[in-house]
């Protein structure tokens, strides 16, 4: 088979598991994050930043290459690892995310969703066999049904209805990647949906997981600004309920502490756009939470980002001379934060392998965690409004 999980070590003490995924385009380790490359790049990185770092898969966006370049010119030019010359493992999202987060662009029937571009308001439409033809030209590994995500909060009414939705696409995904995929170069993952109720999500699962034969799956529809404790919950409730001999994904996860929690739980496979959009802020992720290379304090600091870290920024370069260049607005400082964060994950995602491998897991969840943090959501959730209005007052 193109396509394989294998479970090579299960932690004693809790669902952690090490494995690894085989695809036509190499062998992946997990537990692993997957830094996220939207418009077939990740930001600010080239591919020898990305192979330095080790990543071992990245993720490219549906609904963005479908707008720019287009997936019929990605499939004429040999499709996307040929088009962005990466030589080892891609995921593609369906899209389905980026279209039901355009709001009033958008419009869902049975069939699927008409939307208009943020680009330049032009009108597409999107169903299940349409993704799955696009996900095919694109060529990844790795591709996701169509689904119908659920904000937070939303009535369980609604919630049903866009699960029963996703079921119904889901069905019809999986019988267009048989009927004019390519199942034997490209594997299709389920998602699983039931917003913030427990009963919602368990029956998603057991459909998805007992009804239709999915190569792996994912939790969607999680990490939408719910709080921490209720996300955890969820994950806690479904990931049980998910084959062991298939891999699991939690999608849009990067935050160091949630990674560790979706890990505990059995999680295999992440990604987020974390890493990448803080260091862009000048935000880098450090083992007591975070630093601002933009404060004062740096100005005259010699020291790394992190003492001990083993990536190019940390090995090369002060704080004072990253402090310098953000102040500046030059682009080499996005591209050392960037180079520092997304190692920090790897790496971290490597030590917590290592850990189960040594039936530790749960002694180094714990002792990361304690030096760890954690910013909590309501305090988030303030800071964010802050940057709105501010923002729009500048504006």
């Amino acid at each position: 088979m193109a396509f394989e999980y294998e479970e090579l070590k299960r932690s004693n003490n809790s669902a952690a598991r090490a494995g690894i995924l085989h695809t036509p385009h190499g062998d992946i380790p997990t537990p692993v994050f997957m830094p996220v490359g939207t418009q077939a790049t990740v930001k600010t990185l080239n591919n020898t930043d990305l192979y330095d770092l080790d990543a071992r898969i990245i993720l490219g966006n549906t609904y963005h290459l479908y707008l720019r370049p287009g997936h019929e010119l990605i499939r004429e030019l040999g499709g996307l690892h040929r088009f962005m010359n990466w030589k080892r493992p891609i995921l593609t999202d369906s899209g389905g995310f980026q279209v039901f987060s355009l709001g009033p662009l958008r419009k869902i029937d049975e069939e699927g969703v008409t939307f208009k571009s943020h680009i330049d308001g032009s009108t597409h439409r999107f169903t299940p066999e349409v993704v799955m033809n696009i996900e095919r030209d694109i060529g990844a590994d790795i591709i996701m049904a169509f689904d119908e995500c659920a904000p937070y909060p939303s009535v369980p009414e609604y919630t049903r209805a866009a699960m029963d939705r996703t079921h119904r696409w889901a069905a019809r995904c999986l019988e267009e990647y048989h009927h004019s995929g390519t199942p034997d170069k490209q594997a299709l993952f389920g998602i699983i949906q039931g917003g913030f109720y427990h009963e919602l999500r368990h029956e998603s699962a057991r459909y998805l997981t007992q009804e239709l034969d999915f190569p792996g799956y994912a939790l969607g529809g999680l990490s939408v600004g719910e709080p921490k404790e209720i996300f955890y919950e969820m994950m806690a409730s479904t990931a049980p309920l998910m084959p062991r001999h298939k891999p699991l994904y939690v999608m849009g996860v990067g935050s160091p502490e949630d990674l560790l929690e979706g890990i505990l739980h059995g999680v295999d496979m992440f990604d987020c756009v974390l890493p990448t959009r803080i260091a862009r802020n000048g935000a880098c992720i450090v083992k007591d939470g975070r630093l601002n290379l933009r404060n004062a304090g740096n100005s005259r600091d010699e020291r790394p980002i992190q003492e001990g870290c083993g990536c190019y920024t940390c090995q090369n370069h002060s704080r004072a001379y990253l402090r310098h260049l953000f102040r500046c607005e030059e682009i080499l400082g996005l591209q050392l934060a960037t180079i520092h964060n997304v190692h920090f994950l790897v790496a971290m995602m490597q030590e917590a392998r290592v850990a189960i491998f040594e039936d530790r897991f749960e002694d180094f969840r714990e002792q990361f965690l304690a030096n760890f943090r954690i910013i909590p959501h309501e305090i988030r959730e303030k800071n964010r409004e802050a940057r709105a209005a501010s923002h729009k007052k500048k504006n």
